[in-house]
């Protein structure tokens, strides 16, 4: 049996041990964010001529990749916002609505609990407006990793998804360029099983077959490229919507809460046509009666 009166057990000893473990966990996670941040920098200065030289028309660099049992597609991006503004504009987890249900498969948004274990419920569906009850749902938990002066980082996980997918993974990282210009990271991956792969197989050899993604892989014989298709091609597509998502809320954040939303559609709208190759679906009043409607849905779910 321990001895109550060994030094090694007095309580003002095991508390100094307490409080020095917490200070070593606290030192470890300072220095882990501190090298994200030194990381997000470097890539910076890696991609600065593809950033200043790309098919986009903007400062944007775009990749995905593929494992037997995952896709990842991951852009970097320019965004002429200073990143204080940026800061405060995507750190709370009910701001994600807002941003997520621009993608036109996203039917409603709706964000719960406190800012330590905060969750946004997704309902995932058809290219038309289409009740929240009969969309498939996504449970993610969101977290802000990091947010100091000089690097933010916002996570959002989802363990399970719709026709056994899995591991949903949206992460977004941004840190100061200048005084009105930020360096942004986001990154959209997903796992996935045998149905899932079956899944996608009957969509791209049906009404996915003649989809394309950013990619340029070859010049067809008339000249103009040639894009990746296929798995690569829908998680680049989906990769682009959600970053154009972000950035359209950004160029809303600073107007009148009354003009937001309709900024915020016509924004992500337009954007998406610029790459109407990969991008087009519906008709822009289309798009927009859509989005007003489950808009407002999801404004009277919330209250």
């Amino acid at each position: 049996m321990t001895d109550l009166y060994d030094p090694a057990f007095h309580p003002a000893r095991r508390l100094a041990r307490l409080v020095f473990v917490l200070l070593l966990g606290a030192v470890a996670t300072s220095a882990a964010l501190a090298q994200d941040a030194a990381t997000l920098k470097e890539r910076y200065g890696e991609l600065t001529d593809r950033l200043a030289n790309n098919q986009f028309g903007r400062p944007l660099y775009l990749e995905s990749a593929q494992t037997p049992n995952d896709l990842k597609g991951d852009i970097y991006s320019v965004i002429e916002h200073p990143y204080p503004m940026v800061q405060q504009a995507l750190r709370p987890a009910e701001h994600w609505c807002d941003i997520l249900i621009l993608h036109l498969n996203v039917k409603g948004c709706k964000s719960s609990g406190g800012a330590g274990a905060s969750r946004l419920s997704l309902a995932v569906g058809k290219k038309y407006d289409q009740p929240v009850d009969q969309a498939y749902k996504l449970e993610f938990a969101y977290r802000v990793a990091a947010s100091t002066a000089d690097y933010l980082q916002v996570q959002l996980n989802a363990d399970e998804g719709p026709f056994g997918t899995r591991d949903y993974r949206i992460k977004l990282e941004a840190v100061p360029i200048d005084a009105q210009r930020t360096f942004i990271h986001m990154s959209y991956s997903y796992g996935y099983g045998f149905s899932a792969r079956m899944a996608m197989q009957v969509y791209l050899s049906t009404i996915g077959s003649q989809k394309v993604g950013f990619t340029s892989l070859d010049k067809k014989p008339d000249g103009t490229p040639a894009y990746i298709g296929g798995v690569l091609g829908l998680v680049e597509r989906n990769t682009m919507r959600y970053y154009l998502a972000i950035d359209s809320y950004l160029s809303a954040y600073t107007l009148p809460p009354s003009e937001q939303m309709e900024k915020r559609i016509r924004t992500w709208y337009d954007a998406t046509e610029r790459y109407a190759t990969q991008l087009h679906e519906m008709d822009r009043d289309e798009y927009l009666e859509m989005k007003r409607n489950e808009i407002r849905r999801q404004k009277g779910q919330t209250q």
